[in-house]
């Protein structure tokens, strides 16, 4: 596994992911990643760029601090 941080992120992006009804096939598709990179990354196994959470929140219609919430509890 990853650092806690990149577990958490995971974590909310998942959350969000799912909240808005984006299967991870369509997120990684609207970020122009592979779905599997886009499976490691909720596992928490890489660390994203700060650009990726930007382009994160822009596909989930969401601010990157809603991407982030949890990382303070770490």
């Amino acid at each position: 596994m990853g650092s806690p941080v990149c577990e958490a992120f995971g974590r909310n992006l998942r959350a969000m992911r799912k909240s808005k009804g984006f299967s991870q096939e369509r997120l990684a598709h609207e970020a122009g990643i592979d779905r599997s990179y886009a499976g490691k990354i909720e596992r928490g196994e890489v660390n994203v760029t700060i650009e990726k959470i930007y382009l994160f929140a822009e596909c989930l219609n969401c601010s990157p601090k809603e991407l982030l919430l949890d990382l303070k509890d770490i």
